[in-house]
C-alpha cells in the first residue's frame, strides 16, 4: 500500500494494527553515464514494490535528496549533497511527526554507502534521529527519570519487543550484510548496482552509454545483466522479509 493513495481511515487502521510503515531513503547522485542519478532511491522503491505484492506494508513517499557527499565526484549536474546536520533535522521532523501521529512500527531503509551494513554519515543521521525521538518520547510520556523509576524494573524484559519505544523506529539497509554476500558483491554504478537497477527499473539503465565511462567504479558495469539483477533482488527481498515485521 502506498501511503499517498490511502484514505485517513485506512491509515488509522494500518497504524492500529501496527502494519509496517516504510520510509525509502536514497540520494540524487552521479551514477556514471549509464544509470539514472536517482538509482539509490529507485532500487529501494523497486524492491519495496515487489515486497508489497506479498506482504502488507505502507510505503511512505521516498526521501530523494540525501547526504551524497562528494566522494564519488566533484560538484556536477545530477549530484545533490545535503549537509548531514540539515539532513538529520529533516529526517527528525519527518519521523517525529509519524511518532506523534501514533505510528509505532516504522522502518527507515537507506541505500547509500551501506557496504557491509556500515554506518556512514547519512545512515548515522537516521539512527540519531530515531534514538533522539525515542528518548524524547519516553520523557514526554513517562517523565524525567523514567528509566530509573521502579516502575521500569522490567525494562530489560521488554527490550526489543513491539512495545519497546526504542524499537518504534528501525533503520535497516536495503541489502543486509549477509544478503550482500548472497548477492555476490556490492558496488556503486558498477556490475552489481547496475544489475539491481536493471531488475527494478530497466528503462533507467542504458548499457550502450558505458562507452563514455572512465571512472574505475563504473568500468565493469558492462558486465551487468538482468539475470544478476533478479538474483540480487531476490536476495534483497529474502532479507527484507526477515527484517520487516
Amino acid at each position: 500500500m502506498q501511503l499517498i493513495d490511502l484514505y485517513y481511515d485506512q491509515l488509522e487502521d494500518a497504524k492500529n494494527r501496527k502494519v509496517p510503515f516504510i520510509l525509502p531513503i536514497g540520494t540524487i547522485e552521479y551514477h556514471a553515464h549509464h544509470a539514472s542519478c536517482g538509482t539509490d532511491t529507485m532500487v529501494v522503491t523497486g524492491c519495496l514494490r515487489e515486497l508489497e505484492k506479498e506482504k502488507e506494508i505502507v510505503v511512505c513517499p521516498p526521501i530523494w535528496y540525501g547526504v551524497a557527499s562528494y566522494a564519488v565526484c566533484k560538484p556536477c549536474v545530477g549530484h545533490v549533497h545535503v549537509d548531514e546536520d540539515a539532513y538529520f533535522q529533516y529526517i527528525y521532523c519527518v519521523l517525529k511527526s509519524m511518532i506523534d501521529g501514533g505510528i509505532k512500527n516504522i522502518y527507515c531503509i537507506p541505500h547509500h554507502q551501506t557496504e557491509e551494513a556500515n554506518l556512514m554519515p547519512m545512515t548515522i543521521a537516521c539512527h540519531k534521529a530515531a534514538k533522539r525521538i525515542a528518548m524524547e518520547y519516553m520523557e514526554e510520556t513517562r517523565g524525567k527519570g523514567w528509566w530509573g523509576s521502579n516502575d521500569f524494573a522490567n525494562y530489560y524484559d521488554s527490550l526489543g519487543g513491539a512495545d519497546d519505544p526504542f524499537s518504534y523506529i528501525k533503520v535497516i539497509p536495503l541489502i543486509g550484510q549477509q544478503a550482500q554476500h548472497r548477492c555476490g558483491g556490492f558496488d556503486h554504478a558498477g556490475k552489481f548496482e547496475t544489475s539491481l537497477m536493471m531488475a527494478c527499473y530497466p528503462d533507467r539503465v542504458d548499457l550502450s552509454r558505458c562507452k563514455d565511462n572512465t571512472e574505475w567504479f563504473a568500468l565493469n558495469a558492462t558486465q551487468a545483466s538482468m539475470e544478476l539483477g533478479k538474483h540480487m533482488q531476490a536476495s534483497t527481498l529474502e532479507w527484507l522479509r526477515e527484517a520487516i515485521q
